[in-house]
């Protein structure tokens, strides 16, 4: 028996895995692929992403292949990330597939099994645990079953959570190829009468092609070829610029679903099994890894003991609201990306709104995923948000504060050598590491950190609330 089963080792599964084992739990992930097949994919990590990937002290390995751009998008508008607060103002160009390839190397360091060919096929709960049934004959016994298997999830639908949400209303292509006649320069969701299209070069010697035709909803049934995409080229932009030699033709909408919910029993959706919508802004793996991120300790929690299974509800909580938001502001930049007089205007007043600093900084926070804020209580400002990474002084010397949750613990972060909050840190070893330190910026005496780095208890409440808090989110204390 396995502790946890996680179905889809792409980086929302990968990213799941990786924090469990770092907990010591034990992971088994399934996958219906017979291994890697090298598609590019998404292709770049917001801000927030490279933070929890800092958080555990793996984020040199993707900054190092990785491309920065300090600007980002909202329907194609620029937005300056430039200004963004953190220590990655930026969007890190960087495809899924090397994205996937780092992931797994990690996850093997912490001990991962990945288990290809092995296509969930049955799902069965019981009081204890739950039975995972797989193609060639395979059953699983775990504690657990997450479901990070794709859009068009296999768990999520024999856990019979339903998936409401509005259907697709255009036709977009994706092609990474070669081009003979490429444009001077690179073209970014170049408007025409007939939809939009962009030429982008990834690397040396080919591009990614884009089309969104707003005329037209492909069935689903209906071939993506490079003939297509060729087709739907020429049609919006006049040209194919030469296009041959495809590595990768893609097909995708803007139908925009949401799991009802994110936990049934001891089945958990995370990533696009939990929500899909319209790839603008590329949020889509971002809002994956950080499901990931926010599940992860939780549920380590709770298989080892620790916590009730009741924290587990938290995840929902937390991050069903966050997944409705992407939809939302997907749905709306789709709106804003349909060619016509009338979206001319509006993008022409809205290109102008976004050169107010206050607006730009709303929608470039909002993209990164940086303004998270989960409803943890308005005692302070600072309850519920991601905190920053700090520039400490401890006894060990000079510190970043993300390096303080490398081990994927919780941290008591005592910046005025309060006695009473130590006798509470003391009740939680293991679980809650306290760490005395001094910085110059302006910061409160002491903050709890929970260990996917959101701020979960600020001092001056006291004692007894920090108390409080750490046995909401650790469990009891000794």
């Amino acid at each position: 028996m396995t502790d946890v089963v996680i179905a889809g080792g792409g980086p929302t599964g990968l990213m799941l895995a990786c924090e469990l084992r770092l907990a010591g739990v034990d992971v088994t992930v399934l996958d219906r692929l017979p291994g890697r097949r090298g598609e590019s994919r998404a292709g770049g990590l917001h801000a927030r992403t490279l933070e929890v990937l800092d958080q555990r002290g793996v984020a040199d390995r993707f900054l190092t292949p990785g491309r920065p751009r300090n600007v980002g998008h909202f329907s194609g508008l620029w937005l300056d990330f430039s200004r963004l607060p953190t220590r990655y103002p930026f969007v890190l160009n960087l495809l899924q597939t090397q994205v996937e390839q780092l992931l797994e190397q990690w996850a093997a360091e912490l001990g991962v099994r990945v288990r290809w060919s092995s296509e969930v096929t049955g799902v069965r709960q019981g009081a204890d645990g739950v039975e995972v049934a797989v193609a060639d004959g395979t059953t699983f016994d775990a504690a657990y079953l997450a479901g990070c298997d794709g859009g068009r999830s296999t768990v999520r639908r024999l856990a019979g959570i339903e998936f409401p949400g509005t259907p697709a209303t255009l036709t977009a292509l994706l092609g990474d190829v070669e081009l003979t006649d490429p444009p001077g320069e690179p073209v970014f969701m170049r408007r025409t009468e007939h939809g939009d299209f962009s030429v982008l070069g990834f690397e040396p010697g080919w591009y990614r092609v884009m089309t969104t035709e707003y005329d037209r909803v492909a069935g689903r049934d209906e071939p993506v070829t490079a003939d297509r995409l060729r087709e739907s080229l020429v049609k919006i932009a006049g040209t194919d610029f030469g296009m041959h030699s495809p590595r990768w033709i893609s097909r995708y909408g803007d139908a925009a679903r949401q799991a009802a919910d994110y936990r049934r029993g001891r089945v958990l959706l995370a990533g696009d099994a939990a929500h899909i919508h319209y790839p603008a802004g590329g949020q889509g793996l971002n809002t994956g890894v950080q499901d990931a991120v926010n599940l992860g300790w939780k549920l380590a929690a709770v298989v080892r003991g620790h916590a009730p299974e009741s924290l587990l509800d938290t995840y929902h909580a937390e991050r069903h609201p966050v997944g409705h938001r992407v939809l939302h502001n997907t749905r709306a930049q789709t709106a804003l990306g349909r060619p016509g007089a009338q979206t001319e205007a509006l993008r022409e007043v809205f290109a102008g709104l976004i050169e107010i600093d206050d607006v730009n900084s709303a929608l470039a926070g909002m993209i990164s995923a940086l303004d998270v804020r989960y409803p943890l209580g308005d005692a302070d400002p600072l309850l519920g948000r991601r905190v920053p990474d700090l520039d400490l002084v401890t006894e060990r010397g000079a510190a970043r504060l993300f390096t303080l949750l490398h081990p994927g613990r919780a941290v008591l972060l005592d910046l005025a050598g309060d006695p009473e909050l130590a006798a509470v840190a003391r009740s939680w070893p293991g679980r809650l590491d306290l760490v005395a330190a001094k910085c110059t910026q302006p910061v409160p005496d002491a903050v709890l950190i929970r260990p996917d780095g959101h701020v979960a208890w600020v001092a001056p409440q006291g004692a007894e609330a920090l108390r409080a808090a750490c046995t909401r989110w650790l469990g009891q204390g000794r």
